[in-house]
């Protein structure tokens, strides 16, 4: 029977989906993505490949589930930003545009664009963020912080474009990523200012 790492089975698969990411960051800084495969993830997590199949059927579902993992933070400080509904919504936004640029300087999370539906799909890692910036425009526009939109779903879908080149850019270029958040929320508070 494999020996189990910490305190319960919970802990254990915690410690080796973080084992897990940690062998993709290091592997990608080596290769190419399309040259990565199970057996490479498996070896440099330290785990038997067929016990990398009882996490993931094979390098798609595997990274969805990363980036699901790895994005959750980012999720739920956005959720938490997101409920501060006293809160002015331009700066919400602002925050919430910092957060997820911020996520996506690590390569796991840059992986989305490769293998989904990206930030705003459903079923992806970040869809949940794109919910939260519906409400906190909605709630901007009914407090006339932002001017009135005929289609909220589309604005914030068409939004999300921004900030996904937004993400692309800092996953070529870290050290864009200052003038890229900038960039990114002068664009969107301008485009939703009343």
């Amino acid at each position: 029977m494999p020996r189990i790492r910490g305190a319960s089975i919970g802990e254990h698969h915690d410690m080796v989906w973080a084992d897990l990411a940690g062998a993709m960051r290091e592997l990608l800084l080596e290769r190419d993505y399309d040259t990565i495969n199970m057996g490479h993830i498996a070896t440099r997590a330290g785990l038997a490949r067929n016990t990398l199949y009882n996490y993931a059927g094979d390098k798609k579902a595997l990274v969805m589930a990363l980036t699901q993992r790895v994005g959750r933070p980012t999720v739920d400080r956005v959720t938490a930003i997101a409920a501060r509904a006293g809160d002015p919504a331009p700066a919400r936004i602002s925050e919430m545009i910092e957060a997820v640029l911020e996520a996506f300087q690590d390569p796991v999370l840059q992986l989305i664009f490769r293998t989904g539906p990206g930030v705003p799909g459903p079923g992806g890692p970040f869809h949940e963020v794109v919910v939260e910036v519906r409400t906190v425009v909605r709630a901007g526009v009914a407090r006339a912080e932002f001017h009135a939109v005929a289609d909220v779903d589309l604005t914030v879908e068409l939004l999300s474009g921004v900030m996904r080149a937004g993400a692309e850019r800092i996953g070529r270029d870290p050290s864009a990523f200052p003038a890229t958040v900038r960039t990114a929320q002068q664009i969107l508070i301008a485009s939703l200012a009343a």
